[in-house]
């Protein structure tokens, strides 16, 4: 194989830059022009021998003949296919990278969710005479209808039933519109200026006059008691709502307002449950019995039963009622004679004894757990300081010959007395503590029995109030226009019974109400979003 004839062309350009005579350097360019045509005639000839080779072959493709070139190709023939591949090179990267940008950006606003089916978004029908989804029909012409269609009339059934989009559904179509609004707000003062006077005007307060509210199946429905309800209680955080009974049960439900299944039944042998309540941390069941002292605490985390068969301090024959603080320290435990007990929820011990004048009948603790509202059947309202044990006000309860029951909103708004004529009282906590005969905001008097329970909603606007002594005497009080809502409750047969317990859920979404029938009644509160 003969050498290329590259060195040999760098050999005659050195010679070319020596000093020469110019018939020296007439004769060197007519040497190396003889020496360059018998070097391109003996290419030409080897190209022809490898066409021919390659024909025999089968045929020459594009990567042969470019091999072919570079190998073989003449030394200008490959300079400027080089400087040819350079410049196209360089082309081709600016092309690339503004295509490459472009690329990104289309894909960037083209991508597509895994989750999302190209064949979802072709208008298939549906067959609606299917008995499974004649429910959803309006008329009888819709015998097909459109996948998406369908869809939304399933979306709008769902939040009918729920009285609205569940929180976790809204989540990030708040987010979005959070953010379209910061958007806005950034590039537009005076649009915020004109939206935040809208803001101002609007209100989200429950309205008066009508509650917008729906009976869901009940609480317990999976596992009614055997005899009547003593207690019912939302827990403080998760979606749990309990119930005790005489039929020495306590029964854990999870609330959907749909099927609420069962998560346990707790049996205490030979104990009737007078009472029942979660731990300030939502950790523990506290039960306390009708005949003697001894209570149960039940470890929700541990599985554990701890009967508590003694305190210390505490000289009772019998506790059937308490109250658990804010802060989950203390357990105030109603002894007789008008003794309250303060018991220490890690020693088990009794730290602090009060006394009020005749028979105590309901208690609560403030919502910073500082003070305690206690009255007794003499129609008398004391206050306690925590701390101190000492009574630091004393009233009586206007009109009130014997009390009976007692709430406070956690707001630190109101204090709800109740009677045995059928009265509630609606104080304001501030005059309760400064005035020296304070003077109730309204005197409801739509019961005509003893008013055995009282419960205000966590935001204040609702207070639930009901007797066991007499069927649907339970109703619900707005606030602060201290008025009835006229259509609770409202219904063409019995449904309620006698009022046994009544509690919000933590964010007023749901109410329930313990009857004598063994059945914790549920109901949507459809002003309210969140559970």
């Amino acid at each position: 194989m003969m050498d290329s004839p590259a060195p040999v062309v760098r050999k005659q350009r050195k010679r070319a830059k020596s000093p020469l005579s110019v018939a020296s350097a007439s004769e060197e360019r007519g040497k190396q022009q003889r020496h360059a045509e018998l070097c391109a005639s003996e290419e030409r000839g080897k190209q022809q021998r490898h066409a021919e080779l390659c024909a025999t072959l089968g045929g020459e493709d594009a990567s042969v003949r470019r091999l072919e070139e570079l190998v073989f190709g003449a030394e200008e023939r490959l300079a400027d296919t080089l400087a040819q591949d350079s410049r196209a090179l360089l082309e081709d990267d600016e092309v690339c990278s503004v295509s490459s940008e472009d690329s990104e950006a289309h894909q960037h606003h083209r991508r597509r969710a895994v989750w999302e089916d190209e064949e979802d978004e072709l208008e298939e029908e549906i067959d609606m005479t299917h008995r499974f989804r004649r429910d959803l029909k309006k008329s009888e012409a819709e015998s097909k209808m459109t996948k998406q269609k369908l869809q939304q009339r399933l979306r709008d059934q769902f939040q009918k039933a729920m009285g609205g989009a569940p929180v976790w559904a809204e989540q990030e179509h708040r987010r979005l519109r959070k953010e379209a609004e910061s958007e806005d707000e950034d590039e537009e003062d005076e649009d915020l200026l004109r939206r935040t006077g809208n803001f101002i005007g609007s209100s989200d307060s429950l309205p008066k006059g009508t509650i917008k509210i729906k009976k869901c199946v009940d609480a317990n429905s999976e596992s009614p008691a055997d005899a009547k309800l003593t207690s019912v209680q939302f827990h403080p955080s998760a979606q749990i709502l309990m119930t005790s009974s005489l039929d020495h049960s306590i029964s854990l439900f999870q609330v959907d307002g749909k099927t609420n299944a069962k998560i346990q039944t707790i049996h205490l042998e030979k104990f009737p449950v007078n009472k029942a309540s979660f731990s300030a941390d939502g950790e523990q069941i506290v039960a306390t019995g009708w005949k003697n002292k001894l209570f149960y605490i039940y470890d929700m985390m541990e599985g554990r039963i701890i009967p508590v068969t003694n305190v210390r301090g505490l000289n009772e024959q019998k506790v059937s009622d308490f109250q658990v603080s804010p802060d989950g320290k203390y357990l105030l435990l109603f002894g007789s004679s008008g003794f309250l007990h303060l018991m220490s929820s890690k020693t088990r011990e009794v730290v602090r004894s009060m006394k009020l004048n005749g028979k105590v009948c309901a208690a609560a603790f403030t919502a910073d757990g500082s003070k305690i509202f206690a009255n007794s059947e003499e129609g008398e309202v004391f206050i306690w300081d925590v701390q101190s044990s000492k009574c630091v006000k004393r009233f009586e309860d206007d009109g009130c010959v014997r009390g009976t029951s007692l709430a406070l909103s956690r707001d630190g708004s109101y204090l709800a007395c109740g009677s045995q004529a059928g009265v509630v009282n609606i104080y304001s906590q501030r005059d309760c503590l400064l005035d020296a005969e304070p003077k109730p905001q309204k005197a409801v008097l739509n019961l005509l029995t003893a008013v055995t329970s009282l419960s205000f909603n966590s935001s204040a606007e609702i207070l639930a109030i009901g007797s066991r002594h007499a069927d649907e005497a339970n109703r619900l009080v707005h606030l602060p226009s201290f008025t009835v809502f006229s259509n609770f409750p409202q219904f063409q047969k019995k449904t309620i019974f006698q009022t046994q317990s009544v509690d919000f859920s933590p964010r007023s979404g749901f109410y329930s109400v313990a009857n004598n029938k063994g059945h914790a009644l549920l109901f949507r509160l459809l002003h309210y979003n969140d559970f």
